[in-house]
């Protein structure tokens, strides 16, 4: 009897699929400055075995989410106040760039899109800082732009400053901000063509979460427990 004919795994799908997995939890704050992690937890916690996951830790240790210790133990990065500042002022630089050149290809149904994705936010009047949203509502507009060059690197930016967000939606300040005004604010300048009004309104968005930050550092770094 010959053997039955069963089409093979894809080995690349599952890699980028854990990458993928991890990466976005990275970004969207599920871990600490601090946290330790092993492989075994992360597979477990992926439901896949360790293969993938030592593949992809690999690329997030170069990517800078992840330290590789001498003992072995994966662990984020620690608050650094040096690292924070570079990080602000990087995203600062980028981002704004990458705004300019979104704004020169984007259309009206483009901006009814984002001012739907935060109206339906608003509508559902969700408690605290909704970090998926803040996500895509930012690389919705950033991929506009299709620029090969910047995307990468602002990805990249977001992925080590993923941990600070995980401390700031946990802060009294965060939680009674008025989340989405200024995601408003860069939608009414969308569709007034105004460059210096959205730009204004993007600085203050990522200069506010680092206020926060500072703010916190300010009353003594906190414990995962904080």
């Amino acid at each position: 009897m010959p053997a039955p004919e069963i089409a093979p795994i894809d080995q690349t799908k599952l890699r980028e699929s854990v990458y993928g997995a991890l990466r976005d939890a990275f970004v969207r704050g599920k871990f600490a400055p601090g946290d330790s992690v092993s492989l075994r937890q992360l597979a477990d916690m992926l439901g896949t075995s360790m293969t993938p996951v030592r593949e992809a830790v690999r690329r997030l240790v170069a990517e800078g989410a992840l330290m590789d210790t001498p003992s072995r133990t994966l662990k984020v990065p620690t608050f650094d106040a040096r690292r924070m500042s570079d990080l602000k002022a990087a995203r600062l630089a980028l981002e704004t760039l990458v705004l300019d050149q979104a704004m020169d290809r984007m259309t009206a149904a483009d901006i009814d899109m984002l001012d739907e994705m935060i109206a339906s936010a608003d509508r559902q009047q969700q408690d605290g800082v909704d970090l998926d949203l803040n996500y895509r509502f930012h690389f919705r507009i950033y991929a506009l732009s299709a620029s090969e060059v910047l995307m990468p690197l602002i990805e990249a930016l977001w992925l080590q400053y993923g941990a600070y967000l995980n401390v700031i939606v946990s802060q009294k300040q965060a939680r009674e901000i008025d989340e989405h005004k200024l995601h408003h604010e860069m939608i009414a300048a969308f569709r007034a063509g105004d460059r210096a009004s959205a730009r204004r309104a993007l600085e203050t968005d990522i200069e506010r979460s680092f206020r926060i930050i500072a703010e916190r550092v300010d009353a003594g770094w906190p414990k995962a427990s904080d």
